[in-house]
């Protein structure tokens, strides 16, 4: 697991904020082209660019070593802060001197206070004025709720608003509340673009824009939404994108409509969390699911997530979990969004034990006191595999993660490996077989005439599979 490290904060002030940033023209009008692209790119550029890539070493042990307000360190206190991690400590003293950054740092280590307590600190001696300043979009409809939750704890006292937008709620109840004033909005880009349609929500007077578990919106087919999103903006705006991965197609984004971003990397080598122990189980596709409840049985866990790869596979899977165990749910994204808030909060409340999940929770749910996850299918893409077992060893905790892995799907595991820069461990269970067998070993000694009337017959691999198969 990689050391975490922290970039040493910028000597940079406000002043100097004023004097490097670009100032816009004259007003974009909505739809306008994006700014023309950089030309090519010489040793001179790319050695640019490689200065301000900064390092990261944890410098500060206390929120009090920041120049933060007196509202903020009340808040911090209250909330149970007590020490900076690493990407707050790298993040936040360079995000309130008004820089573009791009933070890339593991799941689990406090990336949302780390942009949303110098937004606070922007947007507190601000009027008050009816239109947002801050916009924080993020991928998923519970991530929205819980950002939001997180800028309403560290508000604390101070006279500031922020407001949830996304799909699956009533648009009627998220208009009213912006128009009651809000200065700070958190949502998906599909209902952010449907706000802005509807003239309910005025980007002309953003000053800060968040892009949060920005790989992910990308990968479920948010880049043309963001765009525009962005395009609609101030050229003057300040932009953040953290994430837990910043792939190519995340640095061509933020190249195009951040101004010279910064990049603070704080998971440079390793990007499994080093408290997770991480397992396999071979395991044949058919007999997955008694080897879910063998594990479940021998492990105990105090809160699990299992996840599936497809809708149909987590509904079926928790249904049948749902009549072994009383305290198991099932969430995805054909859930409607009050039966999704619900399972959601009895999770948190620890009222669900077990949940059984597709990635619409890989991503930026912090649940600390889930200690198992449990791949019933192993993931399509090997970030994806990152940010589930990211779900457990929150803050620091410690957490175990298995998955599981039919006899076909080796070269999957290997590409995880390659990726986490780290070797699964095999596991078994005694007495437990993970591989049917086509026939009983006493079969093969059996006579010819007992043999054909006892034996029982070979199972039918193929079409039959991989009917399964498509029905997890």
């Amino acid at each position: 697991m990689p050391v975490e490290k922290t970039a040493e904060a910028g000597a940079a002030g406000p002043a100097q904020k004023k004097s490097r940033r670009r100032k816009p023209k004259a007003e974009r009008p909505a739809e306008s082209p994006p700014p023309a692209r950089k030309p090519a790119e010489g040793p001179a550029t790319e050695a640019r660019r490689q200065a301000r890539i900064q390092p990261a070493r944890p410098i500060l042990k206390r929120f009090g070593e920041m120049v933060l307000s007196e509202p903020m360190l009340a808040a911090l206190s209250e909330a149970g802060y007590e020490a900076p991690t690493p990407v707050q400590a790298g993040l936040i003293p360079k995000a309130l001197e008004g820089r573009d950054l791009m933070g890339q740092a593991q799941t689990g280590t406090g990336k949302t206070a780390a942009f949303a307590i110098p937004l606070l600190e922007k947007l507190t001696d601000k009027p008050r004025q009816r239109d947002p300043s801050a916009l924080v979009l993020v991928p998923t409809r519970e991530l929205a709720v819980q950002v939001r939750d997180e800028f309403a704890k560290l508000i604390g006292k101070r006279k500031l608003n922020a407001v949830a937008v996304y799909g699956g709620k009533p648009i009627r109840g998220q208009i009213e509340h912006l128009r009651q004033g809000a200065e700070i909005a958190v949502g998906t880009p599909g209902r952010v673009l449907d706000l802005i349609d509807r003239r309910a929500l005025n980007l002309g007077a953003i000053e800060h824009v968040v892009l949060d578990e920005a790989d992910r919106m990308l990968d479920i087919g948010f880049r043309p939404d963001i765009e525009k999103i962005l395009r609609r903006c101030p050229q003057s705006r300040q932009t953040l994108l953290l994430s837990a991965t910043i792939p190519p197609p995340v640095k061509r984004l933020a190249e195009r409509y951040m101004h010279e971003p910064e990049m603070l990397d704080f998971s440079p080598k390793d990007v499994a969390v080093e408290t997770i122990e991480q397992f396999y189980f071979t395991v044949d596709p058919q007999r997955k699911f008694d080897l879910l409840t063998r594990l479940i049985e021998r492990e105990q866990p105090r809160q699990a997530i299992v996840f599936c790869r497809t809708k149909r596979g987590t509904d079926r899977v928790g249904a049948r979990l749902a009549r072994r165990l009383n305290s198991a749910a099932v969430i995805h994204g054909d859930l409607p969004q009050k039966l999704r808030d619900r399972v959601m909060a009895d999770f948190r409340a620890g009222k669900v034990r077990y949940l059984v999940a597709t990635d619409v929770v890989g991503r930026g749910i912090d649940v600390t006191s889930i200690s198992h996850i449990i791949n019933f299918d192993i993931p399509e893409f090997c970030d994806d595999y990152v940010h589930r077992v990211g779900r457990t060893g929150r803050m620091g905790r410690e957490g175990v993660a298995y998955t599981f892995v039919s006899p076909e799907e080796g070269n999957e595991l290997t590409r995880i490996e390659m990726r986490i820069n780290r070797l699964l461990q095999r596991d078994e269970i005694a007495g437990f077989d993970a591989i049917a067998r086509p026939e009983p070993i006493e079969a093969a000694t059996a006579e010819p005439a007992q043999t054909a009337q006892t034996a029982k017959p070979k199972p039918v691999f193929g079409r039959r599979t991989r009917r399964i198969r498509r029905a997890l």
